[in-house]
């Protein structure tokens, strides 16, 4: 026979369950603008990339223990790289070397478990990754112009009229700009979401919307997982991306523990916690979904709302997983024109090059020193002008030959004694 007391904790429980799960389905929310913009920029199936943002957060959380209150999608960085690559050599090919990418995370893990992360330092410095990023921002400038133009992203066809796109993209481009620098609380953790419904409301009023593929669609429908295939071109051009995502997740990581006030640098530890990536990100493409990583957003939403517990995510990555076999769901996010996708981006590649710029700020990168210069200079230029090797029938180029480039230099060029 139940006590009063006993029915009391019942009632709690099932509060403190109902809380866990709305403030999970609230962290969804934050996500989501920026998660499905992702696949919608490179060619990818959003339904999948929600599934995949599921699947990957449960394995993060079963690799560390469930220790750590984060939830993972897709890093911007990896847009510049997909896009070029399904382009190139298809969805297949370019998940099959995002798998690879997520071994690359398991052998960093590997080496900061038994070396401590001294070695990032030493290979991966400051000089070396924020000019990468920077390039990475950069060369998707024209992209995101060509799209809030009206036109396609190499800017060879013009899809709509450039004074109506131009009319739709900067309300767009504005709304985030304003969201983000003058919201407060929970509104300021969604810039992209806000920019989007403007822009697609605007859409809307000029009648550019179709909506048949909507009610076309299926109420539930598997999503379109695409099985990878392994293409070495495609493997060596994407694989020093991965660089960049590994040491924005170590950033992620100092500041949800700062948050939470636990260290989870040493507990679960970085090794894990960059497993889990690993583990998330092979398990992703082998799907057909973007690569995952921790995600600076929810972060950002931890931080204001204090919900501290773990199984927020769990509940947040259910969600996802749900919400991917909703067709409807799928067919409306298609259904925003790229005019809005260009204002926003103009903004989002542009922040891009600036957290690489402001790395070299925060680290203070001495640039009176020629070897600096140099490595700036040299990777700049190789990445924003298009430079390209052939070697024997074997092509590098682009990010790829940037990051072989700042790690060549940084290791080659002498460095300047410290004077006493």
């Amino acid at each position: 026979m139940k006590t009063e007391a006993n029915v009391d904790n019942e009632i709690t429980n099932h509060q403190s369950l109902v809380k866990e799960v709305l403030t999970g389905m609230q962290m969804l929310f934050v996500a989501f603008g920026a998660l499905v913009l992702m696949p919608l920029l490179t060619g990818l199936d959003p339904n999948v990339a929600l599934c995949t943002a599921g699947i990957g957060t449960l394995l993060f959380q079963w690799v560390t223990k469930r220790q750590v209150p984060v939830f993972l999608a897709s890093s911007f960085v990896f847009i510049a790289p997909i896009m070029y690559s399904t382009q190139t050599w298809g969805i297949p090919a370019t998940m099959g070397a995002l798998a690879i990418v997520g071994v690359v995370y398991a052998f960093f893990s590997a080496i900061i478990k038994a070396r401590g992360v001294g070695f990032i330092s030493k290979y991966l410095p400051p000089i070396v990754t924020g000019p990468i990023i920077m390039v990475i921002g950069l060369s998707l400038a024209p992209v995101a112009v060509h799209m809030a133009l009206g036109q396609t992203g190499d800017g060879a066809t013009q899809l709509i009229d450039q004074s109506l796109a131009i009319s739709i993209s900067l309300p767009a481009l504005l709304t985030t700009l304003l969201v983000s620098a003058f919201s407060k609380g929970f509104m300021r953790l969604m810039p992209i979401l806000s920019g989007i419904i403007v822009g697609y409301i605007l859409s809307l009023y000029h009648g550019i919307i179709d909506f048949t593929p909507v009610r076309e669609a299926a109420w539930f429908a598997i999503p379109n997982f695409t099985a990878p295939e392994f293409n070495w071109q495609a493997i060596i051009y994407i694989l020093p991306i991965a660089i960049a995502p590994a040491i924005e997740h170590i950033g992620d990581i100092l500041a949800i523990s700062s948050a939470t006030g636990k260290d989870y640098i040493k507990k679960p530890g970085l090794h894990r916690t960059l497993l889990g990536d690993g583990v998330a990100t092979t398990a992703a493409s082998v799907l057909g979904g973007p690569p995952n990583t921790t995600y600076s957003e929810v972060t950002g939403a931890v931080m204001l709302t204090k919900a501290f517990n773990p199984r927020v995510m769990t509940w947040a990555a259910c969600a996802a997983i749900i919400m991917a076999f909703v067709g409807k769901l799928g067919a409306l996010l298609h259904t925003i024109p790229g005019a809005v996708m260009g204002g926003i981006m103009m903004l989002l590649f542009g922040l891009i090059a600036s957290v690489g710029l402001g790395s070299l700020v925060k680290a203070k990168v001495d640039f009176d020193q020629p070897r600096n210069f140099i490595i700036f200079a040299v990777v700049l230029v190789f990445g924003i002008g298009g430079m390209a090797l052939n070697l024997g029938g074997f092509s590098i180029q682009g990010i790829s030959l940037c990051a072989l480039v700042a790690i060549g230099l940084n290791l080659l060029l002498p460095k300047e004694k410290q004077v006493s």
